[in-house]
C-alpha cells in the first residue's frame, strides 16, 4: 500500500518516531493509524530490550522546583554518551520525569528498590484481606498478584502512569526515548522534597 507524506507526518507528530519507522509502520498496518502506533510501540519495546544491557555512565543530574517552591526534585538519569545527554530530546525526557516525580510522589524507581520487608508486609496484608473476603487460596494468590501490581503502580516510578498522558507509563516514556535516541537510558535515582514533610 502507498503511504502519503501527510500520513507519515501525522504519525511522526503523534509518536516522535523516526520518519522511516513511521513509513514502515504505516505500510505494515495498511495505513491504519492505530495499528501503526501499536507497531511502533512494539518496535520501541524490542529496541529498549536490545539496549538494556548496555552501559549507561553518562547523563545528567537535574533538579526541578515546582511553582510556589513547596516541592523540589533531584534526579540522576543516565544514558550512554554525553552527546545524547546534551540533546534537547534527552533534556525534555528528564524534565518530564522530574515533573512527574514532583506531582505523583513515587517512593522508589522500580520494584527491586522496594525494601524486602515492606514488600512482604504488603503481600501478607493483601493475602489476609483476600482470605477475610472468603476467597479460596488459589484465587487469593491471583488477587494478591493483582493488588501487588496496583501497589507497584502507586509506589514505583517506572510503573506509574505518566501525568501528561495516562496511556503511557514512565517506563513507556523511557522506552520511546530509547527508540528515538538509540541509546540505553536508565532512571538511576531521585530524591523528592516537600516543604514541611
Amino acid at each position: 500500500m502507498a503511504v502519503s507524506v501527510e500520513q507519515v507526518k501525522e504519525l511522526r507528530k503523534a509518536t516522535a518516531a523516526p520518519v522511516l519507522d513511521c513509513k514502515k509502520a504505516l505500510q505494515h498496518s495498511d495505513g491504519d493509524f492505530d495499528l501503526a502506533v501499536d507497531w511502533l510501540r512494539q518496535k520501541g519495546l524490542s529496541t529498549a530490550v536490545k539496549k538494556a544491557g548496555r552501559m549507561a555512565n553518562e547523563g545528567v543530574i537535574d533538579a526541578y522546583i515546582h511553582h510556589g517552591n513547596r516541592v523540589g526534585v533531584v534526579a540522576e538519569v543516565n544514558c550512554e554518551t554525553d552527546f545524547v545527554a546534551r540533546s534537547e530530546d534527552f533534556r525534555v525526557l528528564v524534565h518530564d520525569i522530574l515533573l512527574h516525580i514532583a506531582m505523583a510522589n513515587p517512593l522508589c524507581v522500580d520494584v527491586g528498590d522496594i525494601p524486602a520487608g515492606a514488600l512482604e508486609r504488603e503481600q501478607e496484608l493483601f493475602r489476609e484481606k483476600a482470605m477475610q473476603e472468603g476467597k479460596p487460596e488459589h484465587i487469593a494468590e491471583k488477587i494478591v498478584a493483582g493488588r501487588l501490581e496496583k501497589y507497584y503502580q502507586q509506589v514505583c516510578l517506572l510503573h506509574q502512569s505518566f501525568i501528561k498522558d495516562e496511556e503511557l507509563s514512565i517506563q513507556d516514556l523511557v522506552n520511546r526515548a530509547i527508540a528515538k535516541l538509540g541509546e540505553n537510558i536508565i532512571v538511576h535515582r531521585f530524591a523528592r522534597f516537600e516543604l514541611g514533610k
